[in-house]
């Protein structure tokens, strides 16, 4: 489902995959994450061939109010602490989606999947 933002010049359209691209580029950022894990079968062919993919590990879902769940899959770097990077990474990614988009986030989820040396 997009999210709708309506204003009084007219009617602004945000599909899903854009703010998961906005939620990738973001939590990318975050020291600590060094890698996004792949949550459905397309996440895992565009791994597979290599292609750039922002939206890997990421699941938005817009309510009906227009307002964003987020779950993030992710791979931690050995020896941080876990949950600095998982509070630093749900920070960031609720200030980036609401700052660019203007939706409000009601929760970001962090599945820490795996841990790379």
């Amino acid at each position: 489902m997009d999210a709708t933002i309506k204003n009084a010049l007219g009617t602004i359209t945000l599909s899903e995959d854009l703010i998961a691209t906005i939620v990738g580029a973001a939590a990318s950022d975050n020291y600590g994450i060094v890698g996004m894990n792949s949550n459905s079968v397309g996440d895992a062919w565009f791994q597979l061939i290599g292609s750039e993919n922002l939206k890997r590990g990421v699941k938005v879902t817009v309510n009906e109010d227009s307002s964003v769940n987020i779950e993030l899959h992710v791979t931690l770097m050995y020896g941080v602490s876990f949950p600095a990077v998982a509070q630093n990474a749900i920070s960031n990614v609720k200030y980036c989606v609401e700052g660019l988009t203007g939706l409000k986030v009601n929760y970001v989820d962090i599945h820490v999947e795996a841990v790379r040396v």
